[in-house]
């Protein structure tokens, strides 16, 4: 699997976000990745 096609400046700010490393960020399955994605957007609704 390749890695994510983000900019590094979208592959920082997700990746504190997140709060996981970088590299660990790089290599997520892009369907995980937008699962913690919509985790994070509920949390800032609340």
């Amino acid at each position: 699997m390749k890695p994510l096609q983000l900019s590094t400046e979208t592959a920082l700010k997700l990746s504190k976000e997140l709060e996981i490393p970088l590299e660990q960020l790089m290599h997520l399955p892009q369907h995980i990745l937008i699962q913690k994605l919509m985790e994070v957007k509920k949390k800032e609704n609340k």
